[in-house]
């Protein structure tokens, strides 16, 4: 587990994003989330069909290994918060982004049906804020012993790997138009 990319903190803030888990307060993370999946599909519609499997440079995911990692953040972040709803300070798989791209082939997916699970995950996501009392946000999780993270952090999280690979989406398609127009 030496290669995971370290998480980001309780306070992180993204310069890319300008997204602040400090002053995001979790009515503003739904909404985003909520937000996530129609532009993502938006996003996916200015890229023209044959490119959305493409990557840009070695190293870079392409437009739909995007929206199927988004999926997969909001089914695992399902589970890591309510798991830290209903457990003790559980320990949580880390979800091992490249390996999920390569072993279930992300590239060969259909771009929409990846889009119409995205939805159901970003949905499912949001039912369970919805079960989170006031008094669990401040319930914790880990993934390594040394990254202690709180069901707030998690919703943060989720909302912040929503909108920064958002950006990249559309980063991705812009590449992938200037390189063949």
């Amino acid at each position: 587990m030496d290669d995971l990319p370290a998480l980001a903190g309780e306070e992180h803030f993204c310069p890319l994003c300008r997204v602040n888990y400090q002053r995001t307060t979790i009515a503003r993370a739904v909404e985003t989330i909520t937000a996530i999946p129609g532009a993502a599909r938006a996003a996916v519609a200015e890229i023209p069909e044959a490119a959305r499997a493409v990557r840009p440079s070695a190293g870079e995911w392409s437009v739909v290994e995007y929206v199927c990692h988004l999926r997969d953040v909001y089914a695992s972040y399902t589970i890591r918060l309510y798991r830290a709803r209903t457990e003790d300070r559980p320990a949580v798989e880390p979800m091992l982004n490249n390996l999920r791209a390569t072993r279930f082939r992300y590239i060969d997916w259909n771009v929409e049906a990846a889009l119409d699970e995205l939805d159901a995950t970003a949905a499912g996501f949001r039912e369970e804020i919805a079960r989170v009392r006031e008094d669990e946000w401040e319930r914790t999780v880990t993934r390594l012993p040394h990254e202690v993270r709180t069901a707030r952090w998690l919703v943060r999280q989720a909302m912040h790997e929503g909108t920064h690979h958002l950006h990249d989406i559309e980063r991705t398609g812009s590449v992938i138009r200037a390189a063949s127009g």
